[in-house]
């Protein structure tokens, strides 16, 4: 569905940079395979550990269903990037986001992003795809 470029998962928040594998693509389907999968073992995880506090805080109840929300709705903070200078920029933005909120020094040790498997390292949780900056 899209190419993964590099992402960095925060106390509180994440940022991830995609990019649709097509030129016709709706954001809410990228967002759903994204964020799906995050909540759902999120779910299991908290019914695994008996922790109903943190399930019933986290459930919307609407007039005809519940629904355990673990992310925010909607599609957050989007942005369209057209340069190949920009998608740099962005996927620094991203790796330093724990150096700048003073988590760590160097965006190397947070095990939570995408930035060491740019620095080469291929001991990572997720392999990113090589984007093709010259198609940007």
């Amino acid at each position: 569905m899209s190419h993964f470029w590099a992402y960095v998962i925060m106390p509180e928040h994440v940022h991830v940079l995609v990019r649709p594998r097509a030129a016709n693509y709706a954001m809410r389907r990228i967002l759903a395979a994204l964020k799906r999968p995050v909540a759902e073992a999120a779910r299991r995880h908290l019914l695994a550990a008996g922790d109903r506090t943190w399930i019933d805080r986290l459930t919307v109840e609407y007039p005809s269903r519940k629904v355990f929300r673990f992310l925010q709705p909607g599609g957050g903070y989007d942005q369209n990037i057209f340069k190949t200078k920009t998608v740099v920029a962005v996927m620094d933005y991203v790796h330093l986001n724990p150096v700048r909120r003073g988590l760590v020094r160097d965006p190397l040790d947070w095990p939570w992003s995408s930035a060491r498997f740019w620095a080469g390292d291929e001991k990572v949780p997720i392999r990113m795809d090589h984007p093709d900056l010259f198609d940007v």
